[in-house]
């Protein structure tokens, strides 16, 4: 019953999809409010609906109905009633409707929120969000269904036949319960940690949510109001599905820290690097909108780079499904892969088309030119080349140079990490570098006078935090460069906000507390964007440090024996253990205990899990400001593990990328809370006049 359900729910988002694709598009031809409205509620219908799915499917899987494929393929009777709620996401089938019913709470959302204020622009909102829906929930029907059940017909021949249906055929009947117990297969052991639990949904909500800004700009294209309107309109989308798209990259780093094993968080994989991509031309375009708000320039290539990155979106979730690329997050090759290819050629080409058009006809002409070199405008312009740079870079590396070497020159080359360590540096270090001037930088000109005295502080600041650095003992002048200029940008954050707070001190005479909070609340954008670039800083040196500087070395220690891994860390062989956890794995457990100079600071246990299909290693950590301890266990001495081998990293910094991803967090939420709305009743109340400067 739960299948027919959940299968019928899904069937019916699917038709009330379509028939808002094609009632909002008609009825922006005829301007028919009546059309529009119902339209609107067609699309507002498909988030219940793939809710009920949704829900129905979550208890098939916490019930341990076996008989649908998909909750025997990522459950079993010792999969705890966490993992059951959390495998609606664990594998391909559940993923995709997982993607559907996020598209269908931004879309009800988005449509709820700026239906009145941006009714011009709904037909286009409402037929692009749909089309894009309606194509994930095709793929569910007709080619990915988690609902499929699994039957047995008698054969003339004697023997037992096997058919895949949601629905009943004729002349089936349901396998013995036991043989599909039997059967089942678990959730993967690489997604039983908490960072893959909660990483695939920020992922995709930050996938999703750039559908929403993608849907306006087209609406804007389709309406030809080609004002700032769609801007306003998104502008809180987009930072959504940013700060969601950065959690998701942040928690998949943490993931591959804690349970690939390799002493890292980011390893430059293809499908890593996929999900990186629109995060990057989304970065760009938050930057570049403002100029348009502002100035009224850049309005064809804002548009280029919102397709871009919506582009990008579903270019990663094609990667991810279609077995376009070997990776450990990919799925299995699947028959969506020509699909989704085609989906996404089809709507990047369509949209670029409609920008071609528009341009064609004079309709996205810029208001302004720029009008110097040290303005705003030029470093946000070259903050967005770099921005695309870095995209190109590492789209080749990822895709670019396997396919074509595979297409056209017969062999496979693949682009390691040493390519990616390579190109991608000194862009990163141009963008910190404009990180730090941009923001002392006026729309229009800035002078080299204005532009030197603004910076003054900000340099003295770097060069005292470079000498400490020095003096501290770091003489590797790769990282000194690299501290300096990624410091260089946190500095000015914190100036600006100094300088900000010093003027409320001076004209308003707030004590520094309420100068501060006061900035936040009246200018939530702009002071928001200098945490999140305090927090990418707070990142960035968390990056080198553990980059540059990160040791490994392998050892194997008697038990009871104490061995130096380095000048400062000492690391001693206590026990071994094993264990069977509640799920039936298999657990080695190695006791070591960690002293720093000479002084005891934590006891680790790292450990090897076996699974039925794979064994996984999970490393012990001791966790500081300064560096991690992270041991690894290698292998023992069988007979009686007299003796242990360990592969140990110290990790220097490591705990600012996780701090800096978390001040980001902060900033983007600060810069996406909603201002203070006065109500209408008080508007009225207020005399005429009042409030009109600023």
């Amino acid at each position: 019953m739960l299948a027919e359900i959940g299968f019928v729910s899904v069937f019916l988002a699917f038709v009330a999809a379509l028939y808002a694709v094609a009632a909002a598009t008609y009825s922006g031809r005829i301007h028919s409010e009546r059309l529009l409205l119902s339209a609107r509620n067609a699309a507002l219908a498909t988030f219940p609906l793939l809710l009920i799915a949704a829900l129905a499917l979550w208890i098939a899987l916490i019930r341990g109905d076996y008989q649908i494929n998909y909750v025997r393929s990522v459950t079993d009777p010792q999969t705890p009633l966490f993992y059951r709620i959390t495998a609606l996401w664990g594998s391909q089938r559940g993923s995709i409707l997982f993607w559907a019913l996020l598209m269908s709470v931004f879309a009800f959302a988005a449509l709820l929120s700026t239906w009145k204020s941006d009714r011009r622009l709904m037909p286009g909102v409402i037929a692009y969000t749909m089309a894009v829906l309606a194509f994930f929930l095709f793929l569910i029907i007709f080619l990915e269904n988690p609902f499929e059940r699994v039957w047995v017909r008698d054969l003339p021949s004697g023997e037992i036949g096997i058919v895949d249906s949601v629905l009943i055929p004729p002349d089936v009947r349901a396998p013995p319960e036991q043989r599909l117990v039997e059967n089942s297969q678990g959730l993967n052991p690489l997604l039983r940690h908490f960072g893959m639990v909660v990483h695939p949904p920020m992922l995709y909500l930050g996938f999703v949510g750039f559908t929403i800004p993608f849907a306006f700009a087209m609406a804007a294209l389709a309406s030809g109001d080609l004002s700032t309107n769609w801007i306003k309109a998104t502008r809180r989308w987009t930072l959504i599905a940013w700060l969601f798209l950065s959690l998701g990259l942040l928690l998949g780093g943490r993931w591959a820290y804690d349970v690939l094993g390799w002493g890292g968080y980011w390893g430059w994989d293809p499908v890593e690097n996929a999900a990186f991509l629109p995060w990057l031309l989304g970065t760009a375009f938050l930057h570049s909108v403002m100029i348009q708000e502002k100035r009224g320039m850049l309005k064809v290539w804002n548009m280029f780079l919102i397709i871009g990155t919506f582009s990008a979106v579903i270019f990663a979730t094609f990667a991810t499904r279609s077995g376009l690329v070997d990776s450990v997050h990919s799925f299995a090759r699947s028959s969506i892969g020509m699909p989704m290819f085609l989906f996404w050629a089809g709507i990047t080409l369509i949209s670029v088309a409609l920008i071609l058009w528009r341009r064609s006809r004079g309709e996205l002409r810029d208001e302004h030119h720029n009008t110097g070199l040290l303005s705003r405008e030029t470093m946000f312009v070259l903050n967005n080349v770099i921005f695309v740079a870095l995209t190109a870079a590492i789209f080749w590396g990822s895709f670019g140079a396997p396919i074509f070497s595979e297409l056209f020159l017969d062999s496979e080359i693949t682009l390691g990490q040493e390519y990616f360590l390579q190109v991608t540096p000194p862009l990163f270090l141009a963008l910190f570098i404009l990180m730090g001037v941009a923001p002392v930088t006026a729309w229009g000109a800035t002078s080299l006078a204005r532009l030197g005295r603004t910076l003054l502080i900000p340099l003295v600041l770097t060069v005292a935090f470079v000498i400490l650095l020095i003096v501290t003992g770091t003489s590797n002048l790769v990282a000194l460069i690299g501290y300096g200029f990624v410091s260089m940008a946190g500095f000015v954050a914190l100036y600006e906000i100094w300088r900000g707070a010093a003027a409320r001190i001076r004209t308003h005479h707030e004590n520094p507390l309420q100068a501060t909070a006061s900035l936040f609340t009246r200018n939530r954008r702009r002071y928001g964007g200098y945490i999140v670039h305090l927090g990418i800083t707070i990142l960035g040196i968390g990056v080198i440090g553990s980059t540059i500087f990160q040791t490994e070395r392998q050892v194997t220690i008697q038990r009871g024996e104490t061995i130096a891994v380095n000048d400062t860390y000492q690391m001693r062989y206590d026990n071994f253990t094993e264990a069977i956890a509640e799920d039936g794995r298999l657990m080695e457990i190695s006791q070591i205990t960690v002293f720093k100079n000479g002084n005891e600071v934590a006891q680790l246990r790292p450990r090897i899990d076996n699974f039925p299909d794979m064994p996984m290693t999970i490393a012990g950590a001791h966790s500081t400001l300064e560096n991690d301890f992270y041991v690894l266990l290698i292998g023992w001495e069988e007979v009686n593990y007299s003796a242990a081998t360990f592969r140990v990293y110290i990790n220097p910094l490591i705990n600012l990328v996780w701090l800096g991803g978390l001040i980001l967090m902060l900033g983007t939420i600060i810069s996406a809370w909603p201002n203070e709305i006065v109500p209408a009743r008080v508007t009225k109340s207020i005399p005429a006049g009042i409030g009109a400067t600023a």
